[in-house]
């Protein structure tokens, strides 16, 4: 019966609120950078409406609740092209309630990164195109239910979320800089001085390579004859014996 019920309101009383509220997800690197934020899935939010499509809208903080339910996705209206410039919120990353199921299988990956598409970010042909944030924020985000083009739920919007900065220059402290300067000056003086040695080791095997470099004139050494002589002794002796 409350099932039922719940159907019933939006054409009774208009939109659904449901009381869930998105949030960053906790536990992962870079769940915030200078141009994305990774969001936990909205699963088992929207059981009740099986035949929506569930819709995530990307605001400004200032301008979150000036947000019109009723505008369409896909249109000049929500474009996240014109996004913050003419456009307060732009609606992207539309999903049926089969890519949200409850519970979660086993190994399903249970985020979504908001901002994460560079090749639509200019392309006005992809009006919904999850398109890098063109700023640090704050942002809100809400996730919204739509069957056909009419509005039938809704979460509420997200706490503030801002992006990644870098910190200016003039930021930087240069405080304890000292011994930093002091090892980049000792590098410096090292390097020339390897230079220097290795300069001098090229010259080295440049002058070594002439024939004069470390050369010593050597003779060719007389040849040495060397006479048989007989003694007379040995002939006598053999004489001797006949």
């Amino acid at each position: 019966m409350i099932p039922l019920l719940l159907l019933l309101l939006p054409a009774a009383h208009g939109i659904v609120e449901l009381g869930t509220r998105p949030a960053l997800t906790q536990g992962l690197e870079g769940v915030t950078t200078a141009t994305t934020f990774v969001l936990e899935q909205p699963r088992c939010i929207f059981g009740n409406f099986s035949n929506a499509v569930i819709w995530l809208v990307v605001a400004l903080d200032k301008d979150a609740s000036a947000f019109n339910n009723s505008a369409e996705p896909g249109t000049p209206e929500t474009a996240f092209q014109s996004f913050p410039n003419t456009v307060s919120a732009y609606m992207t990353l539309n999903a049926t309630l089969a890519s949200y199921p409850c519970p979660k299988p086993a190994g399903d990956i249970t985020v979504l990164r908001v901002g994460s598409e560079t090749s639509c970010a200019t392309d006005v042909s992809r009006p919904t195109c999850n398109g890098p944030l063109p700023g640090p924020g704050p942002y809100r985000v809400k996730f919204l239910a739509l069957e056909g083009s009419v509005p039938v739920a809704e979460t509420a919007w997200s706490a503030p979320i801002t992006l990644r900065t870098a910190k200016p220059l003039s930021s930087i402290s240069t405080a304890g800089s000292g011994h930093s300067a002091g090892m980049i000056a000792i590098t410096a003086i090292l390097s020339i001085l390897l230079a220097v040695l290795l300069a001098a080791l090229v010259a080295m095997l440049f002058s070594c390579g002439s024939d004069s470099c470390g050369s010593s004139t050597f003779s060719k050494p007389e040849s040495v004859s060397v006479q048989r002589y007989n003694t007379h002794h040995v002939y006598d002796q053999a004489a001797a014996r006949l």
